[in-house]
């Protein structure tokens, strides 16, 4: 999702914003084909607050690098402090 959300920012820049949607909605109906088999499997194993911490442990990881390396942007404490808050949630909702 998140080269859907974010790439048409530097690719499509000069196109309509129509046209940055239909790419951005076709790049994410592909991983939603993806996501929600992934998330029927994965719920005969974890509970919806783990599917959804686990998504967002998914989307840090995925998002951070996007960031840094596509989009040319510069790495920020903030990130650390993001990595951090989700360990957290990580370790709160996944303890027994």
């Amino acid at each position: 999702m998140t080269f859907a959300w974010y790439s048409h920012l530097k690719n499509l820049n000069d196109k309509p914003w129509w046209i940055a949607a239909l790419a951005s909605w076709g790049i994410a109906l592909f991983e939603y084909l993806l996501q929600v088999p992934a998330n029927r499997i994965g719920h005969s194993e974890l509970d919806l607050g783990q599917l959804k911490i686990l998504q967002e442990v998914i989307t840090l990881a995925v998002f951070v690098p996007f960031v840094v390396f596509y989009m040319d942007q510069p790495l920020k404490l903030d990130y650390l402090w993001a990595a951090l808050c989700i360990l957290g949630a990580v370790y709160f909702v996944f303890r027994s």
